[in-house]
């Protein structure tokens, strides 16, 4: 994990990252913190025994990969990260959620507030 972290930051400029993962022993060892403190990486983890913590996104990611990821095949990665940019704003606008009384989550939002 920590080769993985390091060729992503390498590749791009990155700043103020908040990266999630679990507590597995990848996550916690001593190099992988070193190495994030030194480029100034907030770490979050789930807590120990609770699948929930990262439940969100877990849901997020399962959409994302059946609902788009899984349906097309892409040459380039300027062509993955626009599709990627592009379901977003479809899941976050126009997607209805059923536990969201039908609504898109901007919509449900909306009207909460």
């Amino acid at each position: 994990m920590l080769e993985t972290v390091q060729a992503a930051v390498h590749k791009r400029k990155v700043a103020n990252l908040l990266l999630h993962s679990d507590q597995g022993f990848q996550y916690t060892h001593k190099e992988y913190h070193a190495f994030l403190k030194r480029k100034k990486i907030k770490v979050s983890m789930s807590r120990k025994g609770n699948c929930w913590d990262n439940a969100c996104i877990e849901s997020f990611f399962g959409h994302l990969k059946s609902e788009c990821l899984r349906l097309d095949t892409f040459s380039t990665e300027e062509e993955l990260v626009k599709a990627i940019e592009r379901y977003i704003h479809f899941y976050n606008h126009e997607r209805f959620q059923q536990k969201l009384n039908n609504l898109s989550p901007v919509e449900y939002r909306t009207r909460v507030a």
